[in-house]
């Protein structure tokens, strides 16, 4: 039995202090994972691999429990929360999307579009290069994420890169072939190396 999706807004999660060097934006919260624990990834079938790429890099800590069962209903239960180092998280799209309830689907054009979340994605852009003399690094997860933000980066002074989107459907369709014949753990771990080399750049 799924969760009911809450559909409410998840907020940027930014360090408790100090500069940000590095963030990252997804597409939007996941019915199982951030749209229950409130967090960006927090719980989010693909927001394991970002997690484990943020805390081999010292830029996350994360509770040892969390590990256990990944699952944001859980966390929210149990006040389980990352520490952020240096790194801010968010989405495209701030609340989860559905129709139903029920379901998820992509936020459309619209949604991305609409002027409150280019808005929001300005102002949360805007916090993160406060006090920075060198430009921002923002990573994108996913064809949805890249298009939206690419416009802002012409207009901001951040540096944009893109991975494919985490999720195992994100991850067959941008490996070669679609991803036919290769194991999910492997195309994984591929990620989750490219992520920490771009977390690790000074």
């Amino acid at each position: 039995m799924h969760a009911r999706i809450h559909g409410q807004p998840v907020p940027a999660l930014f360090p408790e202090s100090g500069p940000v060097s590095v963030m990252l934006f997804g597409e939007a919260p996941g019915p199982r994972g951030a749209d229950q624990s409130g967090l960006p990834f927090w719980g989010d079938g693909a927001g394991i691999t970002v997690y484990r790429a943020l805390a081999a890099t010292g830029r996350a800590e994360v509770p040892e429990a969390a590990w256990e069962d990944w699952n944001g209903a859980r966390f929210k239960a149990l006040g389980l929360a990352p520490r952020l180092h240096g790194t801010a998280l968010s989405n495209a799209y701030p609340a989860c999307p559905t129709k139903d309830g029920e379901h998820f689907h992509a936020p459309s054009n619209r949604d991305l579009l609409a002027p409150a979340n280019l808005a929001r994605l300005s102002a949360e852009l805007e916090q993160a290069t406060k006090g920075r003399t060198s430009p921002l690094r923002v990573i994108a997860f996913g064809k949805r994420a890249e298009w939206v933000l690419t416009p802002l980066a012409e207009a901001s002074p951040f540096d944009l890169h893109a991975l494919p989107h985490p999720s195992a459907q994100g991850l067959l369709q941008g490996a070669p072939g679609r991803g036919k014949g290769m194991k999910l753990e492997d195309l994984r771990a591929a990620w989750q190396a490219r992520l920490m080399a771009l977390l690790s750049r000074s």
